[in-house]
Protein backbone atom coordinates (compact mmCIF):
# COMPACT_ATOMS: atom_id res chain seq x y z
CA UNK A 1 0.00 0.00 0.00
CA UNK A 2 1.18 3.24 -0.97
CA UNK A 3 1.01 5.74 2.25
CA UNK A 4 -0.95 8.76 2.24
CA UNK A 5 2.14 10.34 3.32
CA UNK A 6 5.85 9.94 3.58
CA UNK A 7 8.35 11.79 5.61
CA UNK A 8 12.36 10.84 5.07
CA UNK A 9 14.96 11.66 7.27
CA UNK A 10 13.01 15.33 8.67
CA UNK A 11 15.78 17.73 9.82
CA UNK A 12 14.90 21.04 10.94
CA UNK A 13 17.84 23.47 12.11
CA UNK A 14 17.89 27.03 14.04
CA UNK A 15 19.96 29.30 12.13
CA UNK A 16 22.19 31.12 14.92
CA UNK A 17 23.42 33.87 12.77
CA UNK A 18 27.26 31.68 12.68
CA UNK A 19 28.00 32.82 16.25
CA UNK A 20 27.20 28.52 17.03
CA UNK A 21 26.62 25.93 15.05
CA UNK A 22 23.29 25.87 14.16
CA UNK A 23 20.72 24.05 16.67
CA UNK A 24 19.47 20.78 15.36
CA UNK A 25 15.80 20.93 17.06
CA UNK A 26 14.90 17.80 14.59
CA UNK A 27 16.87 14.87 13.73
CA UNK A 28 16.49 12.08 11.12
CA UNK A 29 12.80 11.52 11.85
CA UNK A 30 11.20 9.43 9.41
CA UNK A 31 7.71 7.84 9.32
CA UNK A 32 4.45 7.23 6.97
CA UNK A 33 0.35 7.59 7.47
CA UNK A 34 -1.98 5.61 5.68
CA UNK A 35 -5.23 6.39 4.81
CA UNK A 36 -7.36 6.03 7.49
CA UNK A 37 -5.22 5.80 10.00
CA UNK A 38 -4.47 7.05 13.29
CA UNK A 39 -0.67 7.91 14.12
CA UNK A 40 0.30 9.39 17.56
CA UNK A 41 3.18 11.25 18.11
CA UNK A 42 4.04 11.97 21.94
CA UNK A 43 6.98 12.92 23.83
CA UNK A 44 7.81 15.90 26.73
CA UNK A 45 7.46 19.40 26.22
CA UNK A 46 10.49 20.46 23.59
CA UNK A 47 10.60 16.90 22.33
CA UNK A 48 10.14 18.26 18.78
CA UNK A 49 6.90 16.65 18.16
CA UNK A 50 4.66 19.99 17.57
CA UNK A 51 7.72 21.43 15.16
CA UNK A 52 7.63 18.50 13.29
CA UNK A 53 3.83 18.61 12.33
CA UNK A 54 4.51 22.52 11.47
CA UNK A 55 7.09 21.80 9.16
CA UNK A 56 5.21 19.26 7.74
CA UNK A 57 3.34 21.92 6.02
CA UNK A 58 6.07 25.04 5.89
CA UNK A 59 4.76 26.81 9.04
CA UNK A 60 8.62 27.44 10.24
CA UNK A 61 9.31 30.23 11.15
CA UNK A 62 11.54 31.12 8.58
CA UNK A 63 14.38 32.46 7.69
CA UNK A 64 15.27 31.25 11.20
CA UNK A 65 14.58 27.63 11.13
CA UNK A 66 14.78 25.83 7.30
CA UNK A 67 14.82 21.91 6.87
CA UNK A 68 18.17 19.81 5.76
CA UNK A 69 18.74 19.30 2.23
CA UNK A 70 17.80 15.26 2.48
CA UNK A 71 14.23 16.59 4.66
CA UNK A 72 11.73 14.86 2.44
CA UNK A 73 7.46 15.29 3.03
CA UNK A 74 5.52 13.72 0.35
CA UNK A 75 1.85 14.03 -0.14
CA UNK A 76 0.02 11.11 -2.38
CA UNK A 77 3.47 11.50 -3.85
CA UNK A 78 3.76 14.98 -3.91
CA UNK A 79 6.94 16.83 -2.19
CA UNK A 80 6.10 19.66 0.06
CA UNK A 81 9.23 20.87 0.86
CA UNK A 82 9.64 23.96 -1.41
CA UNK A 83 6.20 23.44 -3.34
CA UNK A 84 5.09 26.61 -4.05
CA UNK A 85 0.98 25.05 -4.49
CA UNK A 86 1.58 24.29 -0.32
CA UNK A 87 -1.38 27.43 0.51
CA UNK A 88 -3.87 25.18 -1.83
CA UNK A 89 -2.76 22.05 0.31
CA UNK A 90 -3.20 23.61 3.95
CA UNK A 91 -6.58 23.46 4.99
CA UNK A 92 -8.04 22.48 1.72
CA UNK A 93 -5.90 18.21 1.54
CA UNK A 94 -4.40 18.79 5.10
CA UNK A 95 -6.28 20.78 8.04
CA UNK A 96 -4.59 22.03 11.15
CA UNK A 97 -5.70 21.90 14.81
CA UNK A 98 -3.67 24.27 16.86
CA UNK A 99 -2.41 23.47 20.72
CA UNK A 100 -3.96 26.35 21.82
CA UNK A 101 -7.30 27.48 20.60
CA UNK A 102 -7.63 31.15 22.38
CA UNK A 103 -4.18 32.27 21.03
CA UNK A 104 -4.95 30.79 17.45
CA UNK A 105 -8.50 32.23 17.14
CA UNK A 106 -8.97 35.96 15.84
CA UNK A 107 -10.79 37.77 18.88
CA UNK A 108 -11.98 40.59 16.83
CA UNK A 109 -13.57 38.15 14.65
CA UNK A 110 -16.92 36.04 14.62
CA UNK A 111 -16.68 32.34 14.63
CA UNK A 112 -19.18 32.42 11.48
CA UNK A 113 -16.18 34.76 9.79
CA UNK A 114 -13.12 32.61 11.16
CA UNK A 115 -15.04 28.98 9.75
CA UNK A 116 -16.02 30.65 6.53
CA UNK A 117 -13.34 32.17 5.65
CA UNK A 118 -11.81 28.80 5.01
CA UNK A 119 -14.60 28.02 3.00
CA UNK A 120 -14.56 31.01 0.90
CA UNK A 121 -10.83 30.42 0.25
CA UNK A 122 -10.88 26.76 -1.27
CA UNK A 123 -13.86 26.53 -2.90
CA UNK A 124 -14.72 30.09 -4.13
CA UNK A 125 -17.81 30.64 -2.12
CA UNK A 126 -19.69 33.91 -1.00
CA UNK A 127 -19.96 34.59 2.75
CA UNK A 128 -23.82 33.80 2.03
CA UNK A 129 -23.20 30.74 0.41
CA UNK A 130 -20.63 29.23 3.18
CA UNK A 131 -23.28 30.06 6.16
CA UNK A 132 -24.81 26.95 5.69
CA UNK A 133 -21.62 25.10 5.74
CA UNK A 134 -20.74 26.80 8.74
CA UNK A 135 -24.20 25.39 10.16
CA UNK A 136 -23.46 22.06 9.22
CA UNK A 137 -19.90 22.09 10.39
CA UNK A 138 -21.09 23.73 14.35
CA UNK A 139 -23.17 20.83 14.41
CA UNK A 140 -21.26 18.27 13.30
CA UNK A 141 -18.78 19.51 15.95
CA UNK A 142 -21.31 19.13 18.56
CA UNK A 143 -21.97 22.76 18.92
CA UNK A 144 -25.12 23.26 20.50
CA UNK A 145 -27.68 26.05 19.22
CA UNK A 146 -25.15 26.46 16.36
CA UNK A 147 -27.02 29.19 14.65
CA UNK A 148 -27.01 31.17 18.29
CA UNK A 149 -23.21 30.94 17.93
CA UNK A 150 -22.17 32.08 14.61
CA UNK A 151 -22.26 35.87 15.93
CA UNK A 152 -20.02 34.79 19.06
CA UNK A 153 -16.33 35.80 19.70
CA UNK A 154 -13.47 33.39 21.09
CA UNK A 155 -14.18 34.92 24.22
CA UNK A 156 -17.30 33.88 25.19
CA UNK A 157 -16.78 30.09 23.99
CA UNK A 158 -15.81 27.69 26.58
CA UNK A 159 -12.07 25.93 26.31
CA UNK A 160 -14.03 22.73 24.74
CA UNK A 161 -16.17 24.38 22.85
CA UNK A 162 -13.50 26.80 21.13
CA UNK A 163 -11.37 23.65 20.07
CA UNK A 164 -14.72 22.17 18.55
CA UNK A 165 -14.85 25.94 16.49
CA UNK A 166 -11.08 24.67 15.55
CA UNK A 167 -11.93 21.60 14.31
CA UNK A 168 -14.53 22.70 12.45
CA UNK A 169 -12.47 24.80 10.75
CA UNK A 170 -9.69 22.33 10.12
CA UNK A 171 -12.43 19.91 8.63
CA UNK A 172 -14.57 22.63 6.69
CA UNK A 173 -13.01 21.42 3.19
CA UNK A 174 -13.10 17.31 3.98
CA UNK A 175 -8.99 17.20 4.14
CA UNK A 176 -7.42 13.78 3.72
CA UNK A 177 -5.38 14.49 6.65
CA UNK A 178 -5.93 16.32 9.62
CA UNK A 179 -2.63 17.43 12.43
CA UNK A 180 -4.32 17.93 16.04
CA UNK A 181 -1.42 19.15 18.00
CA UNK A 182 -2.26 19.14 21.79
CA UNK A 183 -6.18 19.04 20.92
CA UNK A 184 -7.00 18.30 24.72
CA UNK A 185 -4.34 19.96 26.35
CA UNK A 186 -5.53 21.56 29.69
CA UNK A 187 -8.92 20.52 29.22
CA UNK A 188 -11.31 18.85 32.13
CA UNK A 189 -11.23 15.22 31.73
CA UNK A 190 -14.75 15.11 30.68
CA UNK A 191 -14.37 17.72 28.19
CA UNK A 192 -11.08 15.71 26.68
CA UNK A 193 -13.11 12.37 26.34
CA UNK A 194 -16.12 14.35 24.25
CA UNK A 195 -13.20 15.86 21.83
CA UNK A 196 -11.06 12.41 21.63
CA UNK A 197 -14.83 10.73 21.07
CA UNK A 198 -15.59 13.60 18.45
CA UNK A 199 -11.97 12.87 16.33
CA UNK A 200 -12.99 9.45 15.87
CA UNK A 201 -16.58 10.25 14.99
CA UNK A 202 -15.18 12.55 12.27
CA UNK A 203 -12.53 10.06 11.20
CA UNK A 204 -15.12 7.56 10.71
CA UNK A 205 -17.00 9.60 9.25
CA UNK A 206 -15.08 11.69 6.22
CA UNK A 207 -12.52 8.74 5.98
CA UNK A 208 -9.27 11.22 6.65
CA UNK A 209 -6.42 10.45 8.84
CA UNK A 210 -5.46 11.92 11.68
CA UNK A 211 -1.90 12.62 13.33
CA UNK A 212 -2.83 12.83 16.65
CA UNK A 213 0.19 14.94 18.66
CA UNK A 214 0.19 14.60 22.69
CA UNK A 215 2.83 14.79 25.53
CA UNK A 216 0.43 12.33 27.34
CA UNK A 217 0.97 8.17 26.57
CA UNK A 218 -1.76 7.29 28.14
CA UNK A 219 -4.13 9.83 25.98
CA UNK A 220 -2.62 8.44 22.88
CA UNK A 221 -3.13 4.78 23.32
CA UNK A 222 -6.84 5.44 23.66
CA UNK A 223 -7.16 6.98 19.82
CA UNK A 224 -4.23 6.22 17.80
CA UNK A 225 -3.35 3.25 15.60
CA UNK A 226 -0.13 3.70 15.51
CA UNK A 227 2.71 5.76 17.74
CA UNK A 228 5.63 7.10 17.46
CA UNK A 229 8.02 8.43 20.77
CA UNK A 230 9.83 11.44 20.26
CA UNK A 231 12.69 12.64 22.65
CA UNK A 232 14.98 15.52 22.16
CA UNK A 233 14.40 15.88 18.09
CA UNK A 234 14.50 12.30 17.49
CA UNK A 235 12.09 9.21 17.41
CA UNK A 236 13.58 6.97 19.79
CA UNK A 237 10.27 3.89 19.55
CA UNK A 238 7.83 3.05 17.45
CA UNK A 239 5.29 0.85 16.70
CA UNK A 240 1.18 -0.42 17.12
CA UNK A 241 -0.27 1.39 19.86
CA UNK A 242 -0.68 -1.87 21.57
CA UNK A 243 2.96 -2.62 21.33
CA UNK A 244 4.62 0.55 22.56
CA UNK A 245 2.16 0.66 25.54
CA UNK A 246 2.56 -2.74 26.92
CA UNK A 247 6.10 -3.58 25.91
CA UNK A 248 7.89 -0.29 25.54
CA UNK A 249 11.43 -0.75 24.98
CA UNK A 250 13.05 2.35 25.49
CA UNK A 251 13.19 3.87 29.50
CA UNK A 252 11.96 7.19 28.36
CA UNK A 253 8.68 5.61 27.06
CA UNK A 254 8.37 3.62 30.49
CA UNK A 255 8.71 7.00 32.21
CA UNK A 256 5.86 8.30 29.79
CA UNK A 257 3.62 5.35 30.92
CA UNK A 258 3.89 6.25 34.81
CA UNK A 259 0.28 7.07 35.63
CA UNK A 260 -0.87 9.07 38.56
CA UNK A 261 -2.27 5.19 39.84
CA UNK A 262 1.45 4.41 39.95
CA UNK A 263 1.82 6.57 42.84
CA UNK A 264 0.39 4.99 46.24
CA UNK A 265 -1.85 7.12 48.92
CA UNK A 266 -0.57 5.90 52.39
CA UNK A 267 -3.46 7.51 54.51
CA UNK A 268 -2.64 8.97 57.72
CA UNK A 269 -4.90 8.57 60.16
CA UNK A 270 -4.96 11.20 62.13
CA UNK A 271 -8.26 13.08 63.37
CA UNK A 272 -7.50 15.95 63.98
CA UNK A 273 -8.96 18.88 62.68
CA UNK A 274 -6.81 21.95 61.47
CA UNK A 275 -8.94 23.53 59.19
CA UNK A 276 -12.81 23.47 58.60
CA UNK A 277 -15.67 25.00 56.48
CA UNK A 278 -19.50 26.13 57.05
CA UNK A 279 -21.74 26.83 54.90
CA UNK A 280 -19.30 28.86 52.40
CA UNK A 281 -21.14 31.16 50.02
CA UNK A 282 -19.55 33.06 46.79
CA UNK A 283 -21.83 35.38 44.79
CA UNK A 284 -20.78 37.40 42.27
CA UNK A 285 -23.47 39.94 40.89
CA UNK A 286 -24.93 39.59 37.22
CA UNK A 287 -27.42 42.31 37.01
CA UNK A 288 -27.58 45.51 38.30
CA UNK A 289 -30.96 47.57 38.17
CA UNK A 290 -30.27 51.57 36.92
CA UNK A 291 -29.51 52.98 40.33
CA UNK A 292 -26.68 50.07 41.22
CA UNK A 293 -28.57 47.85 42.84
CA UNK A 294 -28.05 43.96 42.14
CA UNK A 295 -31.02 42.48 40.57
CA UNK A 296 -29.31 38.82 40.12
CA UNK A 297 -26.19 37.05 41.56
CA UNK A 298 -23.61 34.19 40.11
CA UNK A 299 -23.59 32.07 43.12
CA UNK A 300 -19.42 30.54 42.37
CA UNK A 301 -19.69 28.47 45.70
CA UNK A 302 -23.10 27.53 47.34
CA UNK A 303 -23.38 26.62 51.01
CA UNK A 304 -19.89 24.16 50.88
CA UNK A 305 -18.73 22.52 54.33
CA UNK A 306 -16.29 20.45 54.86
CA UNK A 307 -13.00 19.17 57.43
CA UNK A 308 -9.12 18.81 57.04
CA UNK A 309 -7.39 16.78 59.36
CA UNK A 310 -3.66 17.12 60.03
CA UNK A 311 -1.21 15.81 57.90
CA UNK A 312 -3.96 14.68 55.46
CA UNK A 313 -4.97 15.59 51.82
CA UNK A 314 -8.35 16.85 51.05
CA UNK A 315 -9.07 16.66 47.60
CA UNK A 316 -11.69 18.46 45.79
CA UNK A 317 -12.57 17.92 42.30
CA UNK A 318 -14.40 19.05 39.04
CA UNK A 319 -14.68 20.56 35.66
CA UNK A 320 -14.16 23.98 34.91
CA UNK A 321 -16.51 26.58 36.58
CA UNK A 322 -17.35 24.29 38.88
CA UNK A 323 -16.35 26.80 41.95
CA UNK A 324 -13.19 24.85 43.12
CA UNK A 325 -10.63 27.02 42.99
CA UNK A 326 -12.97 29.95 43.79
CA UNK A 327 -13.32 28.04 46.84
CA UNK A 328 -9.44 28.02 47.56
CA UNK A 329 -9.39 31.89 46.95
CA UNK A 330 -11.86 31.71 49.51
CA UNK A 331 -10.64 30.28 52.15
CA UNK A 332 -7.43 31.76 52.35
CA UNK A 333 -9.23 35.34 52.96
CA UNK A 334 -8.48 36.49 49.13
CA UNK A 335 -12.05 37.28 48.25
CA UNK A 336 -15.40 38.02 50.32
CA UNK A 337 -17.46 35.08 51.37
CA UNK A 338 -20.07 34.41 53.42
CA UNK A 339 -19.79 31.16 56.08
CA UNK A 340 -17.32 30.23 58.50
CA UNK A 341 -13.49 28.69 57.94
CA UNK A 342 -12.31 27.39 61.10
CA UNK A 343 -8.19 26.98 61.86
CA UNK A 344 -7.67 25.08 64.78
CA UNK A 345 -11.35 25.39 65.24
CA UNK A 346 -11.31 29.12 66.17
CA UNK A 347 -12.74 31.26 63.50
CA UNK A 348 -9.95 32.92 61.41
CA UNK A 349 -11.09 36.01 61.91
CA UNK A 350 -9.71 35.46 65.65
CA UNK A 351 -6.30 35.31 63.79
CA UNK A 352 -4.34 39.09 62.68
CA UNK A 353 -3.27 38.63 59.20
CA UNK A 354 0.02 37.97 59.24
CA UNK A 355 -0.56 34.62 61.98
CA UNK A 356 -3.06 33.33 58.48
CA UNK A 357 -1.12 33.97 56.52
CA UNK A 358 1.87 32.16 58.02
CA UNK A 359 -0.13 28.87 58.57
CA UNK A 360 -2.55 28.77 55.29
CA UNK A 361 -0.36 29.52 52.39
CA UNK A 362 -1.58 28.65 49.03
CA UNK A 363 0.26 27.72 45.39
CA UNK A 364 -1.40 28.95 42.19
CA UNK A 365 -2.45 27.55 38.99
CA UNK A 366 -0.10 28.98 36.54
CA UNK A 367 3.67 29.38 38.47
CA UNK A 368 4.42 31.60 35.01
CA UNK A 369 1.86 34.41 36.12
CA UNK A 370 2.50 34.34 39.52
CA UNK A 371 5.99 34.42 39.96
CA UNK A 372 7.43 38.00 39.69
CA UNK A 373 9.47 38.21 36.20
CA UNK A 374 11.36 40.92 37.44
CA UNK A 375 12.61 39.10 40.87
CA UNK A 376 15.46 36.46 41.13
CA UNK A 377 14.73 33.25 42.85
CA UNK A 378 16.56 34.29 45.90
CA UNK A 379 13.68 37.00 46.32
CA UNK A 380 11.18 35.59 45.48
CA UNK A 381 11.50 32.35 47.46
CA UNK A 382 12.66 34.29 50.51
CA UNK A 383 10.08 36.89 50.18
CA UNK A 384 7.76 36.29 52.97
CA UNK A 385 10.86 35.89 55.51
CA UNK A 386 11.03 39.58 55.52
CA UNK A 387 7.96 40.02 56.65
CA UNK A 388 7.45 36.71 59.09
CA UNK A 389 10.33 36.67 60.22
CA UNK A 390 12.58 40.22 60.31
CA UNK A 391 14.78 38.93 62.70
CA UNK A 392 17.16 36.52 60.62
CA UNK A 393 20.80 37.72 59.12
CA UNK A 394 21.20 37.76 55.45
CA UNK A 395 23.37 34.71 55.93
CA UNK A 396 20.05 32.78 58.16
CA UNK A 397 18.06 33.68 55.44
CA UNK A 398 20.17 32.60 52.21
CA UNK A 399 20.90 29.69 54.41
CA UNK A 400 16.69 28.78 54.97
CA UNK A 401 15.87 29.40 50.87
CA UNK A 402 18.56 27.17 50.04
CA UNK A 403 17.59 24.53 52.40
CA UNK A 404 14.00 24.79 51.15
CA UNK A 405 15.08 25.20 47.66
CA UNK A 406 16.88 21.71 48.44
CA UNK A 407 13.62 20.62 49.89
CA UNK A 408 11.51 20.55 46.42
CA UNK A 409 14.31 19.20 44.42
CA UNK A 410 15.90 22.29 43.40
CA UNK A 411 20.10 23.16 44.06
CA UNK A 412 21.67 26.71 45.32
CA UNK A 413 22.84 27.66 42.50
CA UNK A 414 19.38 28.79 40.92
CA UNK A 415 19.26 32.00 43.83
CA UNK A 416 20.31 34.12 40.90
CA UNK A 417 18.16 33.09 37.82
CA UNK A 418 14.91 34.44 36.87
CA UNK A 419 11.31 32.14 36.55
CA UNK A 420 11.60 32.28 32.93
CA UNK A 421 14.95 30.27 32.54
CA UNK A 422 13.09 27.42 34.37
CA UNK A 423 10.29 24.70 32.84
CA UNK A 424 6.96 24.74 34.24
CA UNK A 425 7.86 21.70 36.45
CA UNK A 426 10.58 23.88 37.91
CA UNK A 427 8.90 26.83 38.56
CA UNK A 428 5.72 24.90 40.32
CA UNK A 429 8.52 23.56 42.23
CA UNK A 430 9.56 27.19 42.93
CA UNK A 431 6.04 28.27 43.99
CA UNK A 432 5.86 25.44 46.21
CA UNK A 433 9.37 26.63 48.11
CA UNK A 434 8.23 30.26 48.25
CA UNK A 435 4.62 28.88 50.25
CA UNK A 436 6.79 26.18 52.19
CA UNK A 437 9.12 28.47 53.70
CA UNK A 438 7.10 29.27 56.06
CA UNK A 439 6.50 26.55 57.75
CA UNK A 440 3.00 26.36 57.14
CA UNK A 441 0.19 24.00 58.71
CA UNK A 442 -2.14 24.06 55.59
CA UNK A 443 -1.22 24.57 51.95
CA UNK A 444 -3.81 25.25 49.37
CA UNK A 445 -2.63 23.80 45.90
CA UNK A 446 -5.06 25.17 43.17
CA UNK A 447 -4.65 23.14 40.16
CA UNK A 448 -0.28 22.58 40.95
CA UNK A 449 0.04 19.86 37.61
CA UNK A 450 -2.93 21.25 34.95
CA UNK A 451 -0.75 21.62 31.62
CA UNK A 452 2.41 19.48 32.82
CA UNK A 453 4.05 16.60 31.05
CA UNK A 454 2.82 13.60 32.43
CA UNK A 455 6.18 12.74 34.31
CA UNK A 456 6.39 16.24 35.41
CA UNK A 457 3.04 15.39 36.88
CA UNK A 458 4.12 12.15 38.68
CA UNK A 459 7.26 14.03 40.06
CA UNK A 460 5.51 16.54 41.43
CA UNK A 461 2.95 14.68 43.32
CA UNK A 462 5.96 12.73 45.04
CA UNK A 463 7.46 15.65 45.68
CA UNK A 464 3.95 16.92 47.63
CA UNK A 465 3.96 13.77 49.43
CA UNK A 466 7.35 13.85 50.41
CA UNK A 467 7.00 16.77 51.73
CA UNK A 468 3.60 16.48 53.58
CA UNK A 469 5.26 13.41 55.74
CA UNK A 470 8.45 15.24 56.53
CA UNK A 471 6.55 18.52 57.61
CA UNK A 472 3.28 17.15 58.70
CA UNK A 473 1.55 19.22 56.15
CA UNK A 474 -2.37 19.28 55.73
CA UNK A 475 -3.43 19.64 52.42
CA UNK A 476 -6.99 21.38 49.95
CA UNK A 477 -5.44 19.87 46.51
CA UNK A 478 -7.78 21.03 43.81
CA UNK A 479 -7.55 19.56 40.02
CA UNK A 480 -10.01 18.66 37.88
CA UNK A 481 -7.82 15.75 36.97
CA UNK A 482 -9.21 12.54 39.51
CA UNK A 483 -6.43 10.66 38.47
CA UNK A 484 -4.24 13.20 40.36
CA UNK A 485 -6.55 13.24 43.08
CA UNK A 486 -6.27 9.59 43.56
CA UNK A 487 -2.73 9.43 44.06
CA UNK A 488 -3.03 12.04 46.95
CA UNK A 489 -6.22 12.26 48.47
CA UNK A 490 -7.38 10.64 51.77
CA UNK A 491 -11.18 12.27 51.40
CA UNK A 492 -12.16 13.41 47.89
CA UNK A 493 -14.89 16.60 47.75
CA UNK A 494 -17.10 16.62 44.10
CA UNK A 495 -18.30 20.43 43.31
CA UNK A 496 -20.40 20.98 40.43
CA UNK A 497 -22.21 24.51 39.60
CA UNK A 498 -20.96 25.53 42.65
CA UNK A 499 -22.14 22.97 45.02
CA UNK A 500 -20.49 20.15 46.89
CA UNK A 501 -22.45 16.92 45.24
CA UNK A 502 -20.38 14.55 46.80
CA UNK A 503 -18.10 14.37 49.82
CA UNK A 504 -16.64 11.27 51.22
CA UNK A 505 -13.21 8.92 51.69
CA UNK A 506 -10.89 8.47 48.57
CA UNK A 507 -11.89 5.01 48.70
CA UNK A 508 -15.65 5.40 49.17
CA UNK A 509 -15.95 8.30 46.36
CA UNK A 510 -13.50 6.20 43.85
CA UNK A 511 -14.94 2.87 44.22
CA UNK A 512 -18.77 3.68 45.06
CA UNK A 513 -19.79 7.09 43.69
CA UNK A 514 -23.12 7.77 44.64
CA UNK A 515 -23.51 10.39 42.14
CA UNK A 516 -23.63 10.10 38.37
CA UNK A 517 -21.96 13.10 37.66
CA UNK A 518 -18.82 11.59 39.78
CA UNK A 519 -19.37 8.80 38.20
CA UNK A 520 -18.61 10.57 34.91
CA UNK A 521 -15.81 12.27 36.02
CA UNK A 522 -14.27 8.59 36.66
CA UNK A 523 -15.55 6.99 33.44
CA UNK A 524 -13.56 9.95 31.95
CA UNK A 525 -10.72 9.30 33.91
CA UNK A 526 -10.38 5.53 32.66
CA UNK A 527 -11.51 6.27 28.67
Amino acid sequence: MTPLLKVSNLDILFNNNQIKPDFHAVRHVSFTLNKGEILGIVGESGSGKSLTALSLLGLLPYPKAYHSASSSVRFKGEELIGNPNLKEIRGGKIGFVFQEPMSSLNPLHTIEKQIAETIMLHQGLTAGQARPKVLRLLRQTGIKNPRSRLGSYPHELSGGQRQRVMIAMAIANRPDILIADEPTTALDVTVQKQIIELLLKLRAELGMSLIFISHDLQLVRRIADRVIVMHRGTVIESGSAKNIFEHPRHEYTKALTCGHSDLININNSSEETVLSARGITVRFPLRKTFWGSVKEYLYAVNNVSFQLHSGQTLGIVGESGSGKSTLGQALCGLIPFAGKVFLDNKPITDYSPKTLRRNLQIVFQDPYNSLNPRMNIEQIVGEGLSVHAPELSAAERRNKIIKTLRDVGLKAHVLSKYPHEFSGGQRQRIAIARALILNPRIMILDEPTSALDITIQCQIIELLKNLQQKHNLSYVFISHDINAVRALADHIMVMKDGKAVEYGSAGQILSRPEQEYTRQLIGAARL
